[in-house]
């Protein structure tokens, strides 16, 4: 047969592969067969394959999978698309390295309607099944009329006949006490949730366990199903369900005890989004568990018992008091325990129940003020539901004062339990105020959500500056840094995105009055209808000048200005909002110009580009000049 390879002479760069439009608007998953090869030993940087998803009205590419670890055989990836109306384009991209000896090539692309966790064992890649090695014990294709297999069966389920094939485990060589086969599905890449079937027989002589497991990214195991019954004279159907809202993989395991075990056969194993019969109930909508305090508590809640140590408080925008994390202009939680009628200086606010034996991660923003001995003054327990067991999970060692900060834990619990936020004074004389905002629950541990590919269009410049580059003139550049900028009274003392990591700043020391810095996206890709840009801007400084955003559309000179602020604004984060349209390619530019003193650092971060409308409006207040009322508390 075919198949397609990069040419490897033109080092650092990409080879591009588009498919036609394609359209379905039902579930689908794409099976790609592909090699990485090199004959080089060590090889530096071999090279990259990427495969992209590129929908209609989308500036930015989703990157669906990657992959660069070299091979010597043909491997298999299948990668789930969530149904959709819009049409949408496959993009395959091959990336040299600097090894010569590389080759990147495609076997074949198939899309099928279905889930990639799907197969009936038909076609010779087994659906992206792979049997997990062991000496003795292992899973085989069985039928297909082959005369020298051990297949025992007669005729397969599929197409019920002699030709057809399934997959299936035999004791013969069984050496050892406890021997274990087993067969693992391709991961998921969307999430899903709903029916596992799949038909089995079971021949025994002595005890065989026939289970089947779904196992995540940290190597957890969960048990869905065991067989019951002694032995089945014919395909049985087991039906289970089957739950998997981060990446997870399917394992069929057998397990013999002897050489005289038996057998196992496996086919047509198939997926429903319905749940099997008796099984009720919304699947657990993480989103409810999270607030940025915007309107009110959300689910969250305060025992009356405790006095209220929390207040939902809003900062007017000023340069001496922080406001909040999600737009610098709303509202947040503040916990002054100082006055609280508990003894002991303690404010307790609790969150909604969470269902048991699901794994989380709770990520969320905290900020510091007027201690004197940080550790401890904020902590996080998890309540079991009787409230009988708490268990602290997290507490605070050291922060920068009065910076947000992002605080990251993962917890799995058997049991329903409660995530409880606990600020704690040591006394009445070391007693500051601890805020509070953003809190938001995923599922799938806060490492496996590291693993995820990145969301397109986001740039936090954690790692680079993304889809930006400089567009140099004289001394104006724009710098990637974390923590403080090095002039007093001016420029943010950590970024937005976590606290502790990068943004990019101008440091108004090493330039002149006037002076002009520019940060110029790539060309992006032009699109029918409205977009939205969303980022975080800080202008803290007496000194501070102008930033402005233009679009600049391909093969024009002119800059059209989308948005601008004059002067000193606040000393939080403030976020911007542009709405804009552009249906040929174009560029973001981001314009900082130096103010009249060196208190002039402007800093911007966490930059997103959206499809479609802005949901919200900016608030826009005066751009410039008198800052009346400052440091004002709305409660």
């Amino acid at each position: 047969g075919h198949y397609i390879s990069v040419d490897m002479s033109y080092e650092g760069e990409k080879a591009v592969l588009t498919s036609p439009d394609l359209y379905s608007e039902e579930w689908s998953c794409v099976r790609l067969i592909y090699q990485i090869a090199t004959t080089s030993v060590t090889s530096p940087a071999s090279g990259r394959l990427n495969l992209y998803l590129r929908q209609e009205g989308e500036s930015f590419d989703r990157l669906l999978w990657s992959a660069k670890e070299p091979s010597d055989s043909w491997l298999i990836a299948s990668l789930d698309l969530t149904n959709s109306t819009k049409k949408y384009k496959l993009v395959l991209e091959g990336e040299m390295g600097q090894d010569k000896s590389t080759s990147i090539a495609v076997f074949e692309i198939k899309i099928t309607s279905g889930y990639c966790v799907e197969c009936d064992f038909e076609e010779n890649h087994l659906c992206g099944y792979v049997n997990r090695w062991n000496p003795n014990v292992n899973w085989f294709v069985g039928g297909g009329n082959i005369k020298n297999s051990q297949s025992i069966l007669p005729k397969d389920h599929t197409l019920n006949s002699a030709l057809g094939h399934y997959m299936y485990v035999d004791s013969v060589y069984v050496k050892h006490f406890q021997e274990v086969a087993q067969l693992v599905s391709p991961k998921t890449t969307a999430p899903i949730s709903g029916c596992l079937s799949f038909y089995y027989q079971l021949k025994q002589e002595s005890s065989i366990v026939f289970s089947v497991y779904l196992r995540d990214m940290s190597g957890f195991y969960e048990e869905l199903w065991k067989t019951d019954n002694a032995l089945t004279a014919d395909w049985a159907l087991a039906e289970v369900n089957f739950n998997a809202p981060y990446p997870m993989e399917v394992i069929f395991e057998v397990a013999f005890n002897s050489a005289k075990g038996g057998y196992v056969a496996l086919d047509d194993i198939s997926f429903s989004p319905v749940y099997c019969s008796n099984q009720t109930g919304t699947p657990f909508n993480p989103a409810n568990a999270g607030c940025n305090f915007e309107e009110d508590l959300c689910n969250f809640y305060q025992d009356h018992k405790d006095g209220s140590g929390w207040s939902r408080v809003k900062v007017k925008r000023n340069v001496y008091r922080a406001g909040d994390h999600t737009t610098g202009f709303g509202y947040y939680l503040l916990a002054n325990t100082k006055f609280t009628t508990q003894p002991g200086y303690i404010g307790r606010l609790y969150g909604p129940t969470l269902p048991g034996n699901l794994q989380f991660c709770l990520r969320f923003y905290y900020a510091l003020y007027g201690f004197f001995k940080m550790s401890g003054t904020l902590a996080v327990y998890i309540f079991e539901e009787n409230h009988v067991v708490q268990e602290k999970i997290w507490s605070v060692l050291d922060s920068p004062k009065g910076v947000w900060t992002q605080a990251e834990i993962s917890f799995k619990k058997p049991m329903p339990c409660k995530v409880v936020f606990v600020s704690w004074c040591k006394s009445f004389w070391d007693c500051g105020l601890v805020a509070l905002d953003d809190v938001s629950l995923s599922l799938g541990s806060c490492q496996t959500a590291d693993l995820l590919l990145p969301n397109p269009g986001e740039c936090t410049f954690e790692k680079d500056e993304c889809v930006f580059i400089q567009k140099k003139q004289g001394r104006g550049i724009w710098h990637r840094k974390r923590g403080p900028t090095p002039t007093s009274y001016t420029g943010p003392k950590g970024d937005h995105t976590t606290g502790v990591g990068y943004y990019m700043y101008i440091e108004a020391s090493n330039m002149v009055y006037g002076q002009r810095a520019y940060l110029v996206s790539r060309l992006l890709r032009g699109t029918s209808g409205k977009q939205c840009l969303t980022f975080f801007y800080h202008m803290y400084g007496a000194g501070t000048g102008l930033l402005s955003v233009y679009l600049k559309k391909e093969g024009e000179d002119e800059e059209i200005p989308l948005w601008r602020r004059t002067g000193e604004q606040s000393i939080s984060w403030l976020r911007g909002l542009i709405e804009y349209e552009s249906d040929t390619n174009y560029q973001i530019i981001f314009e900082a110009i130096r103010g009249v003193s060196v208190r002039s650092d402007t800093a911007i971060d966490d930059i997103l580009f959206q499809g479609g409308p802005c949901l919200e409006v900016e608030e826009i207040q005066f751009s410039s000049g008198s800052l009346d009322s400052l440091n004002e508390i709305e409660y």
